[in-house]
């Protein structure tokens, strides 16, 4: 069974018991992070292959709707974000570094979505599971908003985590799975040269 199939397994207990964030894991378990930053294809290529990484899922949370599928979240009558978990080792990379490195693959001044997804499922967001992450999370944001290469104020919000449904099958791994037809969206999306155009550099390359 692969490490996706037994976390996806992990997460759908942890629903149909009601737990809401993933604190109740054993502290062997990997470390979490909850991210929005649109299409969630593209949000989990860019983080799929960095160090210290050892899966993510993507999904959906902040909405009102139980058990949401991704053609009534692309609806946008849900309030669900299009959202990742990372799953991590924080003894070879931190949560902060996995923080501050989010805010290089996103266009974080965009309040109506990413690049050509509009809609309420695209708009860009961090998600606390307890105090600890809200400090790394906020402290993140204050150093970006100090020494962004923009103009344009950050719009991405913060927010307490909520229960997180994992997307249908085919969109986990979607970039390994169709890497012609991923690529094609991604550029046609314009994902990349929005990006460049506001930080310098696209800091993913790096891993693609």
């Amino acid at each position: 069974m692969s490490i996706k199939h037994i976390f996806n397994s992990v997460l759908g207990l942890l629903l149909l018991t009601g737990v809401t964030t993933f604190s109740s894991v054993s502290q062997a378990a990997p470390q979490t992070m909850i991210v929005a930053g649109g299409c969630f294809w593209c949000v989990e290529s860019d983080f799929e292959l960095v160090q210290g990484v050892s899966d993510v899922v993507s999904g959906y949370t902040g909405g009102h709707t139980e058990n949401p599928t991704y053609s009534k979240v692309s609806a946008k009558n849900t309030g669900h974000f299009e959202a990742v978990v990372i799953y991590f080792d924080d003894d070879i990379v931190s949560l902060k570094t996995l923080a501050d490195y989010y805010w290089k693959t996103i266009d974080p001044t965009d309040a109506k979505g990413q690049f050509c997804d509009k809609g309420s499922p695209y708009k860009t967001a961090m998600f606390y599971q307890d105090d600890q992450q809200k400090a790394v999370f906020e402290a993140s944001l204050a150093k970006v908003k100090k020494t962004k290469p923009f103009e344009e104020d950050i719009v991405t919000e913060i927010l307490p985590a909520k229960k997180f449904y994992p997307a249908e099958e085919y969109h986990q791994s979607y970039y390994t799975k169709n890497p012609i037809r991923y690529a094609f969206y991604r550029a046609s999306c314009g994902r990349d040269n929005r990006i460049e155009s506001l930080w310098g550099e696209v800091a993913s390359h790096q891993y693609h």
